[in-house]
């Protein structure tokens, strides 16, 4: 029997890159475009079209910053991603319930994990407790986690259901997913509770409030932020995982999301701490990008910032590679 997709699907590629019927590639990007887990606006199975069509306004996709070396430490080698990355299309998943989407979504997730350093566009942020489900099953151990958000994600129930997007934080620790002392969330600012504002923080790990990052912007003045998160991320002595929710922006330059929350990070320091945090030696394992909801945004604002994030973690990490080769050789 045919299977046919939902009219939503994404049919572009991101970057442009091949799609995933050739070789192997180091790199693979693929979309969850699922938004079932929303309790405000829903939107997000849009996000990885969106995101993709954003894409398309990077060329060549050369990184003004990461251009210096190509991912095998020699000179003159390609200095643009598109090379080193397959687009596999949007995961075929029920529109149904999260319990049904997750088991179909964890066994997809784990087989293309096992291949490639896996680049997700999400779908809302619910998503992420299956990837790091698949990501703990593949690499054996508990993961430590980057967490981009403007929600805590915290909670042990959602609005009187189990799970959802905003219990994902909670049910990784609950389940053993994730190293404690290893996680380390950026932007938080919601109204919630005590109790879930400070979860993180109680079982060891760390949270930078956007109210603590006002006002510091570039790399001279978040270098200290820099060093704190690498330092707690090397010592967890686990293979990191980075996800980032596009809500850690302010709506200003963010507006495409379900839950806007004023008050928060500046494209420009949200793209600072990616480039100063997935250029290091860090044992990064993926990433994903989640809560794009083109509805509601503007002038593409929040698609194209988006694009950039995950270009740009994608060309950090090969610079990453090509310091590691170049260091090997010397």
């Amino acid at each position: 029997m045919a299977q046919h997709g939902f009219a939503f699907l994404a049919q572009q590629r991101f970057l442009g890159a091949a799609s995933a019927s050739g070789g192997a590639t180091p790199f693979g990007v693929a979309g969850v475009a699922w938004d079932g887990a929303t309790t405000n606006r829903p939107g997000a199975r849009f996000g990885p079209a969106a995101i993709r069509q954003a894409s398309a306004m990077l060329c060549d996709a050369t990184h003004p910053l990461f251009d210096l070396d190509s991912p095998t430490g020699e000179r003159g080698g390609s200095t643009s991603p598109v090379v080193h990355l397959q687009d596999h299309g949007d995961l075929h998943l029920p529109n149904t319930s999260l319990v049904a989407m997750r088991a179909v979504l964890e066994p997809q997730a784990e087989a293309l994990m096992r291949s490639q350093h896996m680049l997700w566009l999400g779908g809302d942020h619910s998503i992420t407790l299956s990837l790091l489900r698949a990501a703990r099953k593949v690499h054996g151990q508990p993961l430590a986690v980057l967490h981009f958000d403007a929600h805590c994600d915290t909670w042990a129930d959602h609005f009187g259901e189990p799970s959802g997007h905003g219990t994902w934080v909670y049910e990784a620790v609950q389940e053993g997913l994730v190293v404690p002392q290893g996680f380390v969330q950026v932007g938080i600012r919601s109204a919630g509770e005590r109790e879930a504002r400070e979860y993180v923080n109680t079982i060891g790990g760390r949270v930078f409030t956007a109210r603590a990052l006002r006002g510091l912007d570039g790399a001279a003045q978040l270098a200290g932020v820099v060093r704190d998160i690498a330092q707690r991320l090397q010592a967890a002595a686990a293979p990191v995982y980075l996800t980032l929710d596009i809500d850690c922006l302010d709506p200003a330059f963010a507006p495409g999301t379900g839950t806007p929350e004023p008050g928060g990070l500046s494209t420009s320091q949200v793209l600072t701490l990616l480039e100063e945090l997935c250029v290091l030696p860090l044992p990064l394992i993926g990433m994903d990008c989640v809560e794009v909801a083109p509805p509601y945004d503007h002038a593409e604002l929040t698609s194209n910032a988006a694009a950039v994030c995950v270009w740009t973690y994608l060309c950090a990490r090969l610079a990453a590679a090509g310091h590691a080769a170049a260091a090997a050789k010397s």
